[in-house]
């Protein structure tokens, strides 16, 4: 399912406060994203202890309870963990991974807050997650009855919100400081091949591991952890990063002047993280509309063209990679104008 809006984790936590305590939600999204976590927090913050559940482990009968004669008639009596006499948050997880007889299990469940003879208690409440058929994971089409019977909202990936939970968290500073300047390698759509990919998750992870090195962690062992947790790319231009801020060479030194490109051979994993940064730099300050830039801004376009030079002097093809126009992510065209008058050579290039 893709819906026409989405919401940041910290609106997803004020839309449930809103919602879920009247009608079951259910959260739509990418795996690693947080839905898991964010529901938790959800409930404590109600003062409801969390109960998960997850679709893709369940039958019928692990619902439904097994059947016990009473007084001579069959009654089914569903399992501790459900039947309870206190309110509490029912947390469906990959609820659209499990199978239809199990979906069609949780009908009364989630609409009447019953399964069998048994009702939760007045206060409880019901929330479903799920990823999409777009993010490469198995799930199962849900019937138009249980669709029907939810307030549907999607759930993006927000840096600003991930930043603020990671400092509380206590994230490795090496991530929190990598995230900042490159927002954009926070998720990335699930690839279609197994391998490892950057999610909110899969940092915490490399978060994790990290900390159980000391900061002096050889190349090595740097290198397993970090193609072991993010794609293919990030985890290259994280182990750059790393290495720039052992050498003190930064992009925000570079734009005050205090450094140079770094132009030894050696150097071309941290040019070519250093080039990524300048350009998404860039993109983040410098306004579509030359004339709404502010003072600081013409500053920085005026700097960022002496740097472009300096930086095909070294590398053409780097300078190019800065420049180069992408479907959803490329620098204003008044700024490309003026590069490309001072530096015809990234013409052909940049118009791709």
């Amino acid at each position: 399912m893709q819906l026409a809006t989405h919401v940041t984790p910290k609106k997803l936590s004020e839309l449930l406060l809103a919602t879920a305590i009247i009608r079951p939600v259910f959260i739509w999204g990418p795996p690693g994203i947080g839905k898991s976590s964010l529901v938790e927090k959800f409930a404590e913050e109600v003062g409801l202890p969390c109960v998960s559940l997850l679709g893709s482990q369940l039958a019928p009968e692990d619902l439904i309870g097994v059947p016990q004669i009473v007084d001579g008639k069959s009654r089914f009596c569903p399992p501790s963990m459900i039947a309870r006499e206190e309110p509490y948050c029912l947390f469906l997880d990959e609820l659209n991974a499990c199978s239809h007889e199990v979906q069609k299990a949780f009908y009364s469940l989630i609409l009447d807050k019953r399964i069998g003879e048994y009702t939760m208690p007045e206060g409880s409440i019901v929330v479903g997650a799920g990823n999409r058929a777009s993010d490469s994971a198995i799930v199962k089409p849900m019937s138009s009855a249980l669709i029907n019977r939810m307030f549907h909202v999607q759930l993006n990936a927000s840096h600003r919100d991930w930043l603020e939970w990671a400092h509380i968290e206590e994230i490795h500073p090496w991530i929190l400081d990598y995230i900042k300047q490159r927002p954009d390698h926070l998720h990335v759509k699930p690839p279609k091949t197994e391998e490892p990919f950057s999610t909110p998750r899969s940092w915490h992870m490399l978060s994790d591991a990290l900390k159980s090195y000391n900061d002096d962690i050889d190349e090595d062992s740097l290198t397993q952890l970090v193609y072991g947790c993010l794609s293919q790319v990030h985890a290259g231009q994280f182990k750059a990063f790393i290495k720039q801020l052992r050498n003190k060479v930064g992009i925000t030194q570079i734009l005050k002047g205090e450094e140079r490109w770094p132009g030894e051979p050696e150097d071309r994993d941290i040019l070519y993280f250093l080039a990524q940064s300048f350009r998404g730099h860039l993109i983040k300050e410098l306004p579509a509309n030359e004339n709404a830039c502010k003072a600081h801004q013409k500053q920085l376009a005026h700097n960022a063209r002496r740097l472009l030079k300096e930086l095909a002097s070294i590398s053409l093809e780097m300078a190019q990679l800065v420049v180069v126009t992408e479907e959803d992510k490329q620098l204003p065209d008044w700024f490309l104008v003026t590069v490309i008058r001072d530096l015809p050579r990234l013409t052909h290039q940049s118009k791709k």
